[in-house]
């Protein structure tokens, strides 16, 4: 009886035993290539702690807190934004091959990873302007901006280029991860604001171009670090697929490039200047980043050194040009590495292109299809940022007050500060502690107070 029950109850197991259907090859590819872009997307959202990090370092210690919160803010509002209308602009139904006019609140969208992967990008373009208009500008003022570049003139350019139907499209620009779509768009954001906000006070006195240091450069070092890692998947996740003989060619020439342009850098520092700079060398790894953008899935590993190399050459140029001819006061560099470089790197593949280039047999077409797209994205960006500008300044000013400037963002903005600059000691009957010591310490002291005054 025992063994009939036994053998009773394991052919039941059998039965009720539930049956997986084995993976199929089409599975297993989609499940990869999710994997893949998902990875991209970590690696992007890294870089916003690349940006905190050379931004705070770049600048002085004061303001190191209110960089820090418009980091975390703008990612946070940018990406809420893609949700609701962002996202149906840049990708929604073309209407008339200008915006998109569908998908808000992604409705019917059922690629939600790929959504996550284009919100890690807008969040990119947008904190460009965060390091270009640091030290002066109202935390408010600078939110706008963020709601104006993220909810419009950032995925209106998106839809020209990558949603398919765009007139960009239609032309023939090329922009394979964004050398004009990110960075040449917040890079003429971040012009834009500082045209309308000034230099910091100090900066130029007059005839005179004054250096205000940064407060730690180790710190700008090691975000710089971080930004090359989270570029291998802000290029390589832009393939949308484990492609196994692109993704590959993607990831070297942005490797090449951005060493080239880190060596050109330092090297033409060294002639120019008779020592090696280490903040324009740092900031020449940018500059080769963002100039392998455009063209990282159609240049060669050998034009991608080329590249890189006159990438650190503009770097240093243009940096000098804006910070000392035009006097554009530019604390972290950012309009030169996203905006000059985003040009010349979207102008190469006019150039280097081993499909359309000129220096391949293919003449002229591409190079002035691509400056055409270059001037259409910057006519557009400084047109429209610039009018939401100039309205805004009709009701408040965008900037601090002087007083605020001097004592720094931190304590002004937050009323607190990123470093203990000081030690001091003050009486516990001190009526005015509340205003000497940062936000955490008045708060441990009132529940201090409080104590003391229940013990009573």
């Amino acid at each position: 009886m025992f063994r009939k029950s036994l053998f009773l109850f394991f052919v039941i197991s059998l039965i009720a035993s539930p049956v997986y259907a084995a993976p199929t090859t089409t599975s297993l590819e989609l499940s990869i290539n999710l994997v893949w872009i998902m990875l991209g997307a970590f690696l992007v959202f890294f870089m916003h702690a690349g940006f905190a990090m050379v931004e705070s370092g770049f600048t002085r210690a004061k303001n190191s807190l209110n960089i820090l919160m418009k980091n975390f803010l703008t990612i946070s509002i940018s990406t809420i934004l893609f949700f609701i209308v962002g996202f149906g602009i840049m990708f929604g139904t073309s209407g008339g091959s200008f915006i998109g006019t569908d998908s808000f609140l992604l409705h019917d969208v059922e690629d939600v990873g790929f959504f996550v992967f284009q919100a890690m990008f807008i969040a990119t373009c947008a904190t460009i302007i965060s390091g270009a208009v640091a030290e002066r500008m109202k935390l408010s003022s600078y939110v706008l901006i963020v709601i104006a570049m993220t909810a419009f003139v950032y995925p209106v350019v998106g839809h020209w280029v990558w949603q398919g139907d765009g007139w960009l499209t239609d032309l023939g620009f090329s922009d394979f991860a964004g050398s004009t779509v990110v960075h040449v768009t917040g890079a003429v954001g971040a012009l834009t604001a500082v045209l309308h906000l000034g230099p910091r006070i100090g900066k130029y006195s007059g005839k005179r171009v004054n250096v205000i240091q940064g407060h730690n450069i180790p710190i700008g070092a090691l975000g710089v670090f971080i930004l090359w890692l989270g570029w291998f998947g802000f290029n390589g996740g832009s393939t949308l697929t484990a492609d196994p003989s692109l993704v590959p060619m993607v990831i070297g020439t942005t490797l090449l490039s951005t060493s080239a342009a880190l060596v050109s850098t330092a090297v033409y520092t060294k002639l120019r200047f008779k020592r090696i700079d280490a903040s324009l060398s740092l900031n020449g790894v940018l500059g080769g980043l963002v100039g392998i953008t455009a063209g990282c899935a159609e240049i060669s590993l050998g034009g991608s050194i080329i590249v890189g190399l006159i990438s650190g050459i503009i770097l240093v140029e243009g940096i000098h040009w804006l910070d000392a001819k035009l006097r554009i006061d530019d604390p972290v560099g950012a309009i030169t590495v996203h905006g000059l470089c985003g040009i010349w790197g979207t102008l190469a593949i006019g150039l280097f292109s081993t499909s359309t280039g000129l220096f391949y047999g293919y003449g002229t077409t591409q190079f002035w299809i691509q400056t055409i797209g270059v001037i259409a994205v910057i006519a557009w960006t400084m047109i429209t940022l610039g009018a939401f500008l100039f309205i805004v300044k009709q009701f408040s000013s965008i900037r601090v007050s002087e007083e605020e400037e001097l004592a720094g963002l931190d304590f002004t903005e937050h009323g607190s500060n990123a470093y203990e600059l000081k030690e001091s000691l003050i009486s516990e009957n001190d009526e005015s502690i509340g205003y000497n010591l940062g936000l955490a310490d008045r708060l441990n002291n009132l529940s201090m107070g409080n104590a003391k005054h229940k013990s009573t």
